[in-house]
């Protein structure tokens, strides 16, 4: 071979083995995100899972040194002693009745103001908006003790409505509603109007079915927060008989007259307050998925 022909072939062996290099790059990366996602989601898991299996333990696999991860025997003792010791249908008919009221309204209150933000033009819009924006820089926290002073003046105090009415809407749902209704197109709302489309009309018939994933996304949220609340239900109950879920269970705990130090019982407590919530992101996932990649896109 020609010194010719080695000076042609070398420079074309170079210049493909950037490429095959910059592949090789480009795979270790990826399979280092995969290991790095893999180990963030064992250990945000592991609590879950510890949970979740310990409700099916028996007391001797619970109190097991070292612990015992999977059981050798499964079991639903823990649950049957918890359903004798505790009126576990009355607290979680009251948890699910003030989380559904509590989603329902936030997600009918916070889609018409969010529709009004969004979509129409009256004096103070920015102003409102402005308070909107102010109130998410609020802590929670600091408006239990205002609202258990109006709670308590009402006369609301030991009531469905002092657990749902506090939060039938909420700052977050109308900034969210307000950004994802502000992608649907303004011709499209003028055109309705031309017709001869009122303002309910257009918001029930053509916006609110157009928002399907914010809704869905807001549910999950709202219906998490509220079915988790603890500190506000705890304040604004007195009466056992309005304990929701995670009240009752955490009094149960305390009292070792009822639980008597089980914490076989207090997992399969645990893990029925968060079945619920699994349940309904399985159902609204795709949605919510959707709903949190396009809000605020406009």
């Amino acid at each position: 071979m020609s010194a010719t022909g080695l000076a042609e072939k070398t420079p074309q062996r170079k210049q493909e083995e950037p490429p095959r290099k910059a592949g090789q790059s480009a795979g270790m990366k990826k399979r280092l995100t995969y290991v790095l996602l893999a180990v963030g989601l064992l250990v945000m898991s592991a609590p879950f899972l510890w949970m979740a299996l310990s409700a099916f333990k028996t007391p001797g696999e619970l109190a097991a040194s070292p612990p015992v991860w999977i059981p050798t025997e499964w079991t639903l003792e823990n649950f049957s002693a918890l359903l004798d010791k505790l009126d576990l249908p009355l607290y979680f008919m009251n948890s699910v009745i003030v989380a559904v009221l509590v989603t329902v309204s936030n997600l009918v209150f916070c889609s018409m103001l969010g529709y009004a933000l969004a979509k129409l033009n009256f004096a103070g819009k920015n102003k409102i908006f402005g308070l909107v924006l102010g109130a998410l820089m609020v802590p929670g926290n600091l408006m239990l003790l205002p609202l258990f002073v109006l709670m308590s003046k009402l006369q609301l105090i030991d009531s469905y409505a002092a657990l749902v009415l506090p939060f039938a809407a909420g700052a977050f749902g109308v900034f969210l509603m307000r950004q994802f209704m502000q992608s649907i197109p303004d011709e499209l709302l003028e055109a309705a109007r031309m017709d001869g489309a009122g303002e309910w009309y257009i918001f029930w018939r053509i916006v609110m079915p157009l928002v399907k994933p914010a809704l869905a996304t807001l549910s999950i949220f709202t219906f998490l927060g509220s079915w988790n609340n603890f500190v506000w239900p705890l304040i604004a109950t007195n009466d056992p008989d309005k304990y929701t879920l995670p009240v009752a269970l955490a009094t149960f705990a305390t009292d070792p007259n009822k639980s008597g130090g089980s914490n076989g019982m207090l997992m399969a407590g645990s893990f029925l307050i968060v079945l619920p919530v699994l349940i309904v992101f399985a159902v609204l996932q795709r949605h919510f998925t959707q709903g949190i990649a396009t809000a605020g896109m406009k």
